[in-house]
């Protein structure tokens, strides 16, 4: 878990293969195919991926969301309905920000030990600030990295 200042941290960067933001509590599909991606850890950092849900994903600034317990259900949802396979390692919870900008609600997921990830039979995967689909000699290189 990340605490309100790494956060912030997060925010005030840009977007980069391990964060991605997004004001939208509702688009199933984008957060899954960046779950995903974030799963793939394509650069092969070894370091977790954060989607911010809460944030502007142009300015990183709070949105004024207020952070519910049905919303960080239905997010971690996402990574155990079987829609995502193999099922990545997920954590999600919320920090209020002191500041009184509101809440963001934080998906952190680890990279998979078992890629290649796949959500809808299509491989996700993220190349800098970007989400995508794997070519065939990405696909190579995840399935490579199996252990």
């Amino acid at each position: 878990m990340i605490d309100e200042k790494e956060l912030y941290e997060l925010l005030a960067d840009l977007e980069s293969f391990r964060v991605e933001r997004t004001i939208s509590t509702a688009d199933t599909d984008k957060f899954r195919e960046a779950i995903c991606s974030f799963a793939n850890d394509m650069p092969a950092s070894g370091r977790p991926g954060f989607w911010l849900v809460g944030a502007d994903d142009k300015t990183g600034k709070p949105c004024g969301l207020k952070v519910t317990d049905d919303l960080l259900k239905q997010l971690n949802s996402y990574g155990r309905d079987g829609m995502i396979l193999p099922p990545p390692s997920l954590a999600v919870y919320k920090i209020a920000l002191s500041t009184g900008e509101g809440d963001v609600a934080i998906a952190q997921v680890q990279p998979s030990d078992m890629p290649p990830v796949r959500y809808k039979g299509r491989i996700h995967i993220r190349t800098g600030p970007q989400r995508g689909i794997a070519n065939e000699s990405q696909e190579r290189i995840l399935l490579e990295r199996r252990r």
